[in-house]
């Protein structure tokens, strides 16, 4: 079979791609791998939004720049802006893939509208990985010990992560069956 026809099949609109429905049709497994691709959309949009709320107050590259100067190319961060950036994303697209994936695969509150969960597991992973940036990477690989309020700002910009990348994941992964009709405003909704 030819990749245009399997991207053909892919395609197919028989079959919901989204909604309850198409989630109750799917296998775990394939859910999970949906999900994994709207976490690698979600990784990405949160990181621009992390990225934007997070330049203006530190006034300072990611830490990205300073892995990238110490084991790649050596050198003073400052002089690899856009390398520093490019790492940024990557990490933030891959954690976003990890999400989805463990997003679709734990169903302990199905009972809780799936945007709801996002906002909660997301807050609580980004915490997870502000709490790793800080141990493991700053602190061991590094070698970086951030002020009080440096500290503060880093782990705000991985809540506002967290909390981007789960409202993403969890309104697009299960979320509603008819979106053109269940988020429109102009009939008054």
């Amino acid at each position: 079979m030819s990749l245009r026809n399997r991207v053909r099949r892919l395609r197919s609109t028989r079959e919901p791609r989204e909604g309850p429905q198409a989630t109750s049709q799917q296998s775990r497994a394939e859910h999970a791998i949906y999900a994994t691709i709207r976490g690698l959309q979600a990784g990405f949009v949160a990181t621009v939004i992390m990225t934007a709320f997070r330049l203006p107050i530190m006034r300072s590259l990611p830490p990205s720049a300073n892995f990238w100067s110490q084991y790649v190319t050596g050198g003073d961060p400052e002089e690899h802006p856009i390398a520093g950036l490019v790492l940024h994303f990557a990490y933030g697209i891959q954690a976003g893939a990890l999400f989805g994936g463990l997003f679709a695969l734990q169903d302990a509150e199905r009972s809780i509208e799936p945007e709801q969960r996002g906002i909660i597991w997301g807050m609580i992973y980004g915490m997870a990985l502000s709490a790793f940036g800080t141990q493991i990477v700053l602190k061991e690989l590094l070698g970086i010990r951030l002020d009080s309020d440096e500290l503060a700002l880093f782990h705000a910009g991985h809540l506002v992560y967290g909390l981007s990348l789960g409202a993403w994941v969890g309104s697009r992964t299960e979320g509603v069956e008819d979106p053109e009709t269940e988020y429109e405003y102009d009939d008054g909704n």
